[in-house]
């Protein structure tokens, strides 16, 4: 029997695409269903009725946490699952349960107004990187080098930004490059090691950055098996910190991109992301 699956997104990038054109050799039917007409809400809506299994890649702070919330409870089974995904959707809500978890982090503050923004300079000192609470792609996110004009920057957090948009995160800049892990199920299917190029401080794959693969790492897989331990098997891009003291977690995307390091790793992400919901599937 061929499976038929949802690729749940607010537009079709080069993953989707990739996922869509492998699809058929996997014996999968996949098709692309925009986030934004999913008529979630009632038990016969057709991206429920009509797939076997939704696979989330909405790169919205909320559409995908929702839509995966409502398909579960109507009984759809769903890629990721509600609970890790609205985890993932939020940078402190993720801190606090790792590190609750006693999974490595960065050292961070919640920054809710300019009187806690001050508090986080005192405490955690310049360079200080602030970035939103919900986002990612390396956008929104400040390097504050000089404590002098840190309250210059705020200014745009209160002056530019919704109250949803002012949650922010400040944590200890700790420079360099990050590794990102992408995780299919319980293995670390490719990992890359990303460094700014440029003038450009951030080291995001989205962003173009300078790669190189990275091999088996016994340090690396003990973080990620403790992450997946935390939020379940499922498709991850677990972006890390190298220190001296050992890797700390920055950030785990739900709906990770992959294409810097398939790139960089030669590995075939999109065939192992099928594999994997065959594997769900049954």
């Amino acid at each position: 029997m061929k499976h038929r699956i949802a690729i749940v997104a607010d537009r079709l990038g080069w993953e989707e695409r990739r996922l869509i054109e492998a699809a058929p050799a996997a014996g999968i039917d996949a098709e692309w269903v925009n986030d934004e007409s999913l008529g979630l809400g009632h038990r016969d809506a057709p991206a429920v009725r009509d797939h076997d299994l939704l696979l989330i890649r909405s790169r919205s702070y909320t559409r995908g946490g929702l839509a995966a919330t409502l398909a579960e409870a109507d009984g759809a089974r769903v890629l990721n699952t509600a609970s890790a995904i609205h985890t993932c959707e939020n940078k402190l809500a993720l801190r606090a349960v790792l590190r609750a978890a006693e999974i490595p982090v960065p050292d961070f503050r919640l920054v809710l107004s300019r009187k806690d923004y001050g508090r986080a300079l005192e405490e955690l000192g310049a360079p200080l990187v602030l970035k939103p609470v919900h986002g990612g792609m390396g956008k929104r996110v400040a390097l504050v080098r000089d404590p002098d004009l840190a309250h210059s920057l705020y200014d745009y957090v209160e002056d530019l930004g919704h109250a949803f948009e002012q949650a922010c995160l400040a944590e200890e800049y700790l420079g360099g490059g990050s590794v990102r892990c992408l995780v299919i199920g319980r293995e670390i299917a490719a990992a890359a090691e990303f460094e700014s190029a440029g003038t450009d401080w951030r080291s995001n794959a989205a962003l173009g950055n300078r790669s190189r693969a990275l091999g088996q790492d016994p340090e690396v897989r003990k973080v990620v098996d403790g992450v997946v331990d935390l939020l379940g098997p499922g498709i991850y891009g677990v972006d890390l910190f190298r220190t001296p003291d050992g890797y700390l977690v920055n950030e785990v995307n739900h709906a990770p991109a992959w294409r810097g390091v398939d790139s960089t790793t030669e590995a075939d992400i999109a065939s192992s992301v099928l594999r994997y919901v065959q594997e769900v599937l049954g």
